[in-house]
């Protein structure tokens, strides 16, 4: 059971990063201005691109590549399933808030799909740490294992803080309270701990299956940032929006390669 100790805080660290950067939206108290929402769209963008890229679809390149088979068809195969997925599931919430008179604004559709595909993206990087960990907790003698989970866990912790704020951010704009907002952006990183203490537990069962959900994760978030976050942050007399991409894209990239 120490790998599941050892899980558990790893991946109860990223949560709590997670949960840091959604509270970000207790630090703006007026209604956000439009621009400013554009550039949040836009960072929340860049995030997610960069994410999909060096989160998710490079490992579960390298995973499958170690598993003995080709790259790409693993990484290209779960994202197609993911963007299908999401197109799916767009065309059900759209079906939902048609049906529903008190729900017409299509930011309600925005936001549930955001939220969806950062949770996605969150679950195999619980379930990473916790096969790192229970790799180590095999090996207990080798230490270096227990400091590569370590490692694992940290970095995406850190990398978790801007996701929760790409959450929570426009939420608040869409006209959630700051108090809501920020549960949202919190509870988006609650199934890492979940399914990191899973993959523990079922870990031999898991790991061929691991590029599959990486890729899968990309696919989803990728559908998001191009059905709605990129035009939202787009404007014809503004570049604001785009820098926001940018700048997202930016951060993400130096935390994945500095801390990956």
């Amino acid at each position: 059971m120490n790998g599941v100790f050892w899980a558990s805080c790893g991946t109860g660290f990223a949560f709590l990063m997670t949960t840091l950067g959604a509270a970000t939206v207790f630090f703006f108290r007026r209604k956000i201005s439009d621009t400013l929402q554009r550039v949040f769209m836009g960072f929340a963008a860049g995030v997610m691109i960069a994410a999909s890229v060096w989160s998710l679809l490079l490992p579960a390149i390298e995973d499958a590549k170690g598993q003995g088979g080709l790259g790409w068809t693993a990484a290209s195969g779960g994202f197609i399933i993911g963007v299908v997925f999401l197109i799916v599931l767009d065309k059900k919430v759209s079906m939902l808030y048609k049906m529903n008179v008190h729900a017409q604004d299509n930011g309600s559709r925005q936001t549930t799909l955001l939220i969806t595909a950062v949770t996605i993206h969150n679950i195999p990087e619980g379930m990473a740490v916790g096969l790192a960990f229970a790799l180590a907790a095999q090996f207990q003698n080798d230490t270096m294992l227990y400091a590569s989970a370590m490692a694992l866990a940290i970095g995406i912790g850190v990398q978790n803080f801007p996701e929760g704020a790409a959450i929570s951010l426009p939420l608040k704009q869409e006209g959630f309270t700051a108090k809501k907002a920020f549960v949202c952006g919190s509870m988006s990183g609650i199934v890492e701990p979940l399914f990191g203490i899973g993959a523990v537990l079922l870990a031999q069962n898991i790991k061929p299956y691991m590029p599959w959900l990486l890729s899968f994760a990309a696919g989803a978030m990728m559908y998001v940032v191009a059905k709605e976050l990129i035009p939202a942050s787009a404007s014809e007399d503004n570049d604001k929006g785009t820098v926001g991409v940018m700048v997202g894209f930016l951060v993400m990239m130096i935390l994945d390669v500095a801390l990956g």
